[in-house]
């Protein structure tokens, strides 16, 4: 367990524009010596690295620091101040809470479990994950979708995107009628996008920096394509604006919302600004006719919105901490299969040495004499590892394995098996 290890940003430890930089926190991983297995989950609001080592993560950890900020181009002590660092079941505890969305900007938000599932299907078709990752995903998995089928923390399924047009139906009522525009075609324009579709909102927009992008996000949702230098226009015509780009600079400033509303028949405005840094300029709050809501609204907007899912919460934490136990009974004994793996082998090879001088002193044999002696070989061999490795197992299923393993590789004259 203790080869595990987790280094990640996320929206409450780094700025976006720290998050974009990183990208795909996995990049120089697989320079790193000390690696020898690795994931990258990215998702709007988070970029984690899962590793496991070759040693210890104390040994490991700033290596593998330097190996990312060189990677990246991000000064050392930069990284060092908004990294979150996970190890041994802590890694485990961290992942499954994850997966069952205890650790999202929206609790119990349904799409990070797809993503965690993503991000493991993408280390094992790269070739980056072996088995102690495969475990490790398989049980966050797992946790999150016991938390959706065993509680109610996914009910009435909610992400920034659709909480965000919650709060402008709170302004404006039923939006079936009204006019949406999504600045942005990122992951969280798409989702939005996605939760228009799904309250049946047809008339919709999209606007982008570049324009061919927006169309080809656009057409998969039945919305208008438009560039941001169209904002003015698409402005004043749509009814609520749910703006997510990754600009540093606000793109939506406050004489051209004055401008934008000068055009419109005394219509309410809603704006919603769901990005980090902010898309929208303060002051455009301030506009007659305009309800501006950001990242702080939405999260107070959650609080009354997930009461319900927060009386879940135990029942998911306790889930999850199930999983975990088993996790670290089931880790604990992936770690001596090497140890398992090499008793064996040696035992079959003896084994064949001997038969081979058995069925050669013994001269003629029939095939039939032949086969029952190699079968009795076989049953030997097998009936005499059987208690060494069930002992093994059971010792590394409660975390205490090292004594009995050092006395297996002493006795039988085994080297220290090799990190997989």
């Amino acid at each position: 367990m203790h080869r595990l290890v987790c280094l990640g940003l996320s929206h409450r430890t780094a700025p976006v524009e720290l998050r974009e930089r990183i990208g795909a926190l996995g990049l120089g991983a697989e320079r790193c010596p000390a690696v020898v297995e690795h994931a990258t989950l990215q998702t709007c609001y988070r970029v984690e690295l899962y590793a496991r080592l070759a040693n210890g993560v104390e040994d490991a950890r700033d290596e593998l620091i330097d190996a990312l900020s060189h990677a990246h181009g991000v000064e050392r002590e930069l990284l060092i101040d908004h990294l979150y660092v996970h190890s041994g079941d802590d890694v485990a505890h961290h992942l499954g809470r994850v997966a069952a969305g205890l650790d999202s900007l929206v609790l119990g938000e349904t799409e990070i479990l797809g993503q965690v599932g993503g991000a493991f299907e993408a280390g094992r078709a790269g070739g980056s994950v072996g088995p102690g990752l495969s475990l490790l995903f398989r049980t966050a998995i797992t946790a999150g979708r016991r938390a959706r089928t065993e509680t109610a923390i996914g009910a009435n399924p909610a992400t920034a995107s659709s909480m965000a047009l919650a709060l402008a139906e709170g302004v404006l009522g039923d939006l079936r009628e009204k006019r949406v525009l999504v600045v942005g075609a990122g992951r969280i324009g798409l989702q939005s996008l996605k939760a228009l579709a799904g309250r049946g909102i047809a008339q919709t927009a999209m606007a982008n920096r570049t324009r061919e992008r927006a169309r080809e996000v656009a057409e998969r949702f039945g919305a208008t394509a438009h560039g941001l230098d169209e904002l003015e226009n698409v402005l004043s015509w749509a009814d609520v604006v749910v703006t997510a780009t990754s600009s540093e600079t606000p793109l939506v400033g406050a004489e051209l919302v004055q401008s934008a509303v000068s055009l419109r028949s005394e219509r309410p405005l809603v704006l919603v600004d769901l990005a980090v840094p902010a898309d929208v300029e303060r002051d455009a709050g301030a506009v007659a006719g305009v309800r501006l809501f950001d990242v702080d609204d939405l999260r107070a907007g959650l609080d009354d919105a997930m009461a319900s899912r927060l009386r879940e919460v135990p029942g998911v934490e306790a889930i999850v901490e199930e999983e975990v136990e088993s996790f670290r009974r089931r880790y604990h004994e992936l770690e001596v299969e090497p140890l398992v793996s090499a008793l064996r082998r040696q035992a079959e090879e003896i084994r064949e040495q001997e038969l081979e001088r058995a069925l050669r002193d013994l001269g003629e044999v029939d095939a039939a004499t032949a086969q029952r002696i190699e079968h009795l070989s076989r049953s030997l061999v097998k009936k005499l590892l059987h208690e060494p490795t069930v002992r093994l197992r059971e010792r590394a299923g409660t975390g205490d394995v090292d004594e009995v393993a050092d006395a297996i590789r002493d006795l039988f004259g085994l080297a220290a098996p090799r990190d997989t």
